[in-house]
């Protein structure tokens, strides 16, 4: 345990030096700021008149200004920006080591891969629930701020649980990310993956088999690609585990076996 806990001291501190976390957070917290702006033109929208299309659209995307509203805009936002940032965060955590030439460094310490693949992993799985939380609790006060209607604490309950679940139903998507970019060696493999991902995760919505396709659950979880209810169900939830246990499983193996002569 003190191994792991010093493994991912280190980890902490590489992030702490670089200005990934900013840049990640600044990424998503521009989704609350956003969304508030979004209430803003739909509570006034004659005194929004003068944005032009920038009403319209706002009208048809959210609909009208109340905390429901607001809320479900943070909760769709988080699973389509989740599965792009959390896939940059898994990336560099795992990729920079390459990119960076300190793989063989790393390696040559004595703590256990197998433990410096897990502190990189917790770590991973700290920064996307801090920025998750982070961006909840900013979407708190900036909807509070525009004063909408609808507030009630059992919403503001039931919506931070549908962005928690939404937010680690993408994050176990992230370990197969952390092997293409050991695999890859590099940051191209694993971005493209979780681009790619994206898009088959639309076409399988739309053919009507999203909730047999893991990188689609966060999106149906979320509404972004039609209603839950109606879409998601227990093997939804249990391909997300088992492509999460297979992603984690092979990173650990990668690790531990790969030839890291490079």
């Amino acid at each position: 345990m003190s191994s792991l806990l010093a493994a991912l001291w280190a980890e902490g501190l590489k992030a702490r030096r670089s200005r990934v976390i900013a840049a990640t957070a600044a990424a998503f917290l521009l989704l609350p700021v956003v969304d508030g702006f979004f209430m803003i033109i739909l509570k006034n929208p004659e005194r929004a008149r003068a944005l032009g299309l920038i009403s319209a659209k706002a009208q048809l995307l959210a609909g009208v200004a109340d905390w429901p509203t607001f809320l479900q805009i943070l909760l769709q936002g988080t699973a389509v920006a989740g599965a792009m940032l959390f896939a940059f965060v898994s990336t560099w955590v795992f990729g920079r080591e390459f990119s960076d030439h300190t793989a063989k460094e790393l390696l040559a310490i004595p703590t256990r891969r197998a433990t410096i693949v897990a502190a990189k992993l917790l770590l991973t799985a700290s920064w996307a629930m801090g920025l998750t939380l982070a961006m909840f609790l900013l979407g708190l006060g900036i909807a509070k701020a525009v004063d909408i209607p609808g507030w009630s604490s059992e919403l503001a309950r039931t919506s931070f649980a549908d962005l928690l679940l939404t937010a680690v139903l993408t994050y176990l998507l992230m370990p197969l990310v952390a092997l293409f970019a050991s695999m890859g060696r590099g940051y191209l493999l694993p971005l493209g993956w979780a681009l790619g991902t994206m898009v088959l995760a639309q076409i399988a919505a739309v053919l009507g088999w999203g909730d047999y396709f893991p990188w689609a659950v966060p999106a149906l979880t979320s509404g972004v690609l039609g209603p839950r209810a109606e879409q998601v169900g227990l093997h939804s939830y249990l391909s997300v585990l088992l492509v999460f246990a297979a992603g984690t499983l092979g990173t650990f193996i990668w690790w531990r076996s790969a030839d890291q002569s490079r």
